[in-house]
């Protein structure tokens, strides 16, 4: 079987982005922005499973390295994080709508 995925990528300063375009340059990935390709990935098993094993073995990883896929799964998008995970965003409290605290005397 084959998908269509949507990468994103945070591997930090001195993170391994040599071994990670390699590996999206021999699956002909198309760049997306900054952080993020696109690519079609073969798989017989579990999609999540094979694909974190397909990076882990071309790409050295360490603690601060964050890689999401955005997939289609029977006809939902679907996002998980493969390695790492969410931290707060940068545009946090920088809306107009923002939780008011009640002041007491």
């Amino acid at each position: 079987m084959e998908k269509s995925i949507w990468l994103s990528y945070d591997l930090g300063i001195s993170g391994d982005y040599e071994g990670l375009y390699a590996w999206l340059d021999d699956r002909a990935a198309r760049e997306c922005g900054d952080n993020v390709a696109f690519f079609r990935f073969a798989y017989e098993r579990v999609l999540v499973e094979e694909l974190k094993e397909a990076l882990s073995a071309a790409v050295t990883l360490n603690n601060r390295s964050r890689i999401y896929a955005v997939y289609r799964d029977d006809e939902k998008t679907r996002g998980k994080f493969l390695f790492g995970g969410r931290r707060r965003p940068p545009w946090e409290g920088c809306g107009a709508a923002r939780d008011q605290e009640d002041d007491e005397d």
